[in-house]
C-alpha cells in the first residue's frame, strides 16, 4: 500500500534528504504535505516536484509570495502556527516527519500525537523541552514515535525485541566535532566557518556548531531519557572518531550490540519511513575491511556543554527548556560572530544560574521559560559585547 507522508521542515538539512529518500523509494511513497519556515523561493520548487495537498509557510508574507509561485497546481497553501498544525495533523497522512529545527517543533508534536499520528521525529528539542509534559499528558506513546537521529536510530534498531528491563546502559556515540583534543585557550579562536568544517557529517549550522560544542550530545543524552525509558545514569556517551558505529546497547549479561554503517544520514531517514519493512537503500554500502574503531571519553573539561545538558536533565522540569533556548540564543551570536565559541557554554550557564526552576511544568511554563532564556540569554550577550568592544 502507498505510504503518504507530511514532512514539516522540508527546506532544512533533513527535510532535504528525507525528500531524496522518499524520490528515490518509488511510487510506494507519496508527499501529501511540505512545511518550511520562511524559505518561499524552496518550498516552491518542491511543491511543482512532489505535488503535495498542502504546503505551509510559517511566515505569513512568504506563504503569499508562495501561492503566486505555485499558481493553480492544487496544492492548498496555509500560513502560520497553526499551519504547521494543520499539516502535523492532515487527515491523508500516515506518517509526519518532524524535521523542524528547535522549539518550533513541540506544539506540532503535540498536535500529531493527540491526533494519533506516526511520528519519524528528527526535531529533538521537542523532547528536551517537552518529554515530561508528553509523559504527563499521556501522549509519550514509544511505538508511535520512530526516531530519525543516527544516533537513537542506532539504539531503537539494537533494542528492537527486546525486553527493556534486561538493558543495563546505553551508549551514545559522539565524533568529538572539528575540535577534538584541543584547550580552551585555542578554542577561544575558532571562528565559524571553522565550527561548521564537520570531520564526517553533511548538517545544517546550527546542529554543526552543537556537536563542535558536544550540546548536541547532551541534547540527544536527554531526548533518549524520554524516548528509550531510561536513567540518566544509563546513559553515556562515548568519543568514537570514524563514526561507523552509531550508537551500542549494553545488557545486563554484557554483551553488546551495535549498529553500524556510512555516515549518511540518509540511512536512519530511510529505516524510519519504511519501518517495519526494510528496503534497498541508494546509500553505498559500508566496508568493513581495513576499518580501525576507537573510542574515548568526552573532554568535560574543555567542551563543558555536555556536563550543562546533563545538569538539566537532572534538574528536569522548566530547566531543559531553558537549556535550549540559551543554547539557540548562543549559537546564533556565534554564528554571527558577535562571541567567541567558548562564550558559548558560559553564556549557557549564566542563564541556567539566574533561572526559578518549574519541577511540574505545564506547557505555557516551557513557553514562558524558553522566552526567558531567550531574552536573559540576549542581556548576556549584550554584556559580553559590551565587555568586548
Amino acid at each position: 500500500m502507498e505510504k503518504k507522508i507530511a514532512l514539516l521542515g522540508s527546506t532544512g538539512s533533513i527535510g532535504k534528504q528525507t525528500l531524496e529518500v522518499i524520490e528515490a523509494l518509488g511510487h510506494d511513497y507519496r508527499v501529501v504535505a511540505l512545511t518550511a519556515g520562511s524559505s518561499d523561493r524552496l518550498l516552491a520548487e518542491q511543491v511543482k516536484r512532489f505535488n503535495p495537498e498542502l504546503a505551509v509557510l510559517t511566515d505569513h508574507e512568504a506563504a503569499e509570495r508562495l501561492r503566486k509561485k505555485i499558481g493553480e497546481n492544487g496544492s492548498v497553501v496555509e500560513s502560520g502556527d497553526q499551519g504547521q498544525i494543520m499539516a502535523a495533523t492532515w487527515p491523508t497522512a500516515d506518517l509526519v516527519v518532524m524535521a523542524q529545527v528547535g522549539f518550533s517543533g513541540f506544539r506540532p508534536l503535540v498536535a500529531a500525537l493527540k491526533d494519533g499520528k506516526m511520528i519519524a521525529l528528527a526535531n529533538k528539542e521537542s523532547l528536551v523541552i517537552g518529554g515530561s509534559i508528553l509523559k504527563r499528558m499521556g501522549l509519550l506513546d514509544r511505538e508511535k514515535i520512530l526516531p530519525v537521529d543516527s544516533e537513537h536510530s542506532a539504539i531503537w534498531q539494537c533494542l528492537e525485541g527486546s525486553d527493556p528491563k534486561t538493558v543495563a546502559r546505553i551508549y551514545l556515540t559522539a565524533s568529538g566535532g572539528p575540535f577534538y583534543g584541543r584547550k580552551r585557550e585555542d578554542l577561544n579562536l575558532v571562528t565559524p566557518d571553522q565550527a561548521l568544517q564537520h570531520p564526517n557529517w553533511q548538517m545544517g549550522k546550527k546542529i554543526t556548531i552543537d556537536s563542535a560544542t558536544m550540546m548536541n550530545k547532551g541534547l540527544e543524552v536527554i531526548e533518549a531519557k524520554w524516548l528509550f525509558d531510561l536513567s540518566l545514569d544509563q546513559i553515556e556517551v562515548i568519543i568514537h572518531r570514524q563514526s561507523i558505529v552509531h550508537s551500542m546497547v549494553e545488557y545486563i549479561d554484557g554483551s553488546i550490540l551495535a549498529q553500524m554503517g556510512v555516515a549518511d544520514m540518509r540511512l536512519p531517514i530511510q529505516h524510519a519511513l519504511t519501518y517495519p519493512d526494510r528496503k534497498i537503500s541508494r546509500v553505498e554500502n559500508f566496508n568493513p575491511f581495513g576499518k580501525k574503531l576507537d573510542f574515548f571519553p568526552p573532554d568535560r573539561d574543555n567542551f563543558p556543554c555536555l556536563d550543562l545538558a546533563y545538569r538539566a536533565a537532572y534538574l528536569g522540569g522548566t530547566m531543559p527548556a531553558v537549556l535550549n533556548g540559551a543554547n539557540e540564543v548562543a549559537v546564533a551570536a556565534f554564528i554571527e560572530n558577535r562571541i567567541k565559541f567558548t562564550a558559548i557554554p558560559q553564556v549557557i550557564e549564566e542563564v541556567m544560574d539566574g533561572h526559578l526552576n518549574i519541577d511540574s511544568p505545564g506547557l505555557e511554563d516551557v513557553v514562558s521559560a524558553d522566552q526567558w532564556s531567550r531574552h536573559k540569554a540576549a542581556g548576556v550577550i549584550d554584556q559580553q559585547t559590551g565587555r568586548m568592544s
